[in-house]
């Protein structure tokens, strides 16, 4: 395991590059600095034994390239030799794809490290505007997304580099304000005593919020998956689905106006995943912006820094890319996190 400064240093091309989450990996391989990524079909974590196995049988097999290096963003703390998932069974084992794929070094990170990477550069096309505020250059950003769980990471620039800094800011507190929480909350469930952001704004959180809202009003359930509430919610089918976004709307803009305090945000606060894309239509809305900016006594600060939905299809795996084209740009701590042969 390297523990040199490896800011500057030069990764060798061809590069494969991964994102893999839970539930589905993607891959690609930048043949060069200036080449677009050579992107191969989505695969579901669940059709291989190992990760090894679907590199090997759905993209080493598949084109006549050989990667003499490889960067991998993944879902779950990068800690040792042997890097288990969240929410998946794959192991990643570094030292045994540098032998087993004659590799010359692998990189891992943090899966919404890349999406704070990818937050650096993403240009008007790929990200959708909520509401007012302006970015300002080289002003630090924030990346928040619920998904499997609720990922967060921020970008600080610094030495004219980005600097990514990930974390598990998914996991802080989230409370009651209104009359209506404290009626709902007590029916949400709770991990370890309390609520989590995470319990909430996630994809198995909106069915706790819903089911939560159902309790509150002495109803039965009649949804129990994340699509089937988003989709009741957001064509007014179902009064209580629709108030369960309206909620998990105004409960996201608290938590991504506390993480724009937090790293003052400027550069602004970037929703990422599935789940926000989906639900454009109820986050452009007054109630995301209003709790957003709702953080006296900074409410006025808060109406300067912009909201934005990543709708890239592929945003962790472009900012994989951007960081393996000129590493030196970017501030990625390497040390414990790469692997050379």
């Amino acid at each position: 395991m390297s523990s040199s400064k490896d800011h500057d240093a030069i990764i060798h091309f061809p590069i494969l590059i991964g994102d893999i989450g839970g539930t589905n990996a993607r891959f690609a391989i930048l043949m060069d600095a200036y080449a677009q990524p050579k992107e191969f079909p989505v695969l579901a974590t669940a059709d291989f034994e190992t990760i090894e196995e679907a590199i090997q049988t759905k993209i080493l097999d598949k084109t006549s390239i050989q990667p003499r290096s490889a960067i991998f963003a993944i879902a779950g703390p990068v800690d040792s030799d042997e890097i288990h998932l969240t929410n998946c069974p794959w192991i990643v084992r570094p030292k045994q794809m540098i032998k087993d794929f004659f590799l010359d070094d692998v990189i891992v990170l943090n899966d919404f490290e890349a999406q704070a990477l990818a937050a650096a550069s993403l240009d008007t096309e790929h990200r959708h505007a909520i509401g007012g505020g302006k970015i300002e250059h080289h002003a630090s950003r924030v990346v928040l997304g619920p998904g499997t769980g609720l990922g967060v990471a921020g970008l600080v620039y610094s030495r004219h580099s980005w600097i990514p800094v990930p974390g598990e800011g998914g996991h802080t507190d989230l409370g009651p304000r209104t009359d209506r929480d404290f009626a709902i909350f007590p029916h949400l469930k709770r991990i370890g005593g309390r609520v989590s952001a995470e319990q909430i704004l996630c994809g198995s959180g909106l069915v706790n919020l819903y089911t939560a809202i159902c309790k509150a009003d002495g109803q039965a359930p009649v949804f129990s998956a994340p699509h089937e509430v988003t989709a009741a919610g957001l064509d007014g089918a179902d009064p209580v689905a629709s108030e369960a976004l309206s909620l998990f709307a105004t409960y996201l803009g608290r938590v991504a106006g506390d993480l724009a305090l937090v790293f003052m945000a400027r550069g602004g606060v970037f929703l990422a995943g599935g789940i926000v894309q989906k639900i454009i239509p109820v986050l452009e809305k007054p109630a995301f912006r209003a709790a957003f900016e709702d953080k006296a006594p900074h409410g006025a600060l808060l109406k300067t820094m912009p909201t934005f939905v990543v709708t890239h299809p592929l945003a962790a795996l472009f900012g994989l890319a951007s960081y393996a084209r000129t590493p030196i740009r970017f501030g990625v701590a390497t040390e414990g996190r790469r692997w050379r042969a």
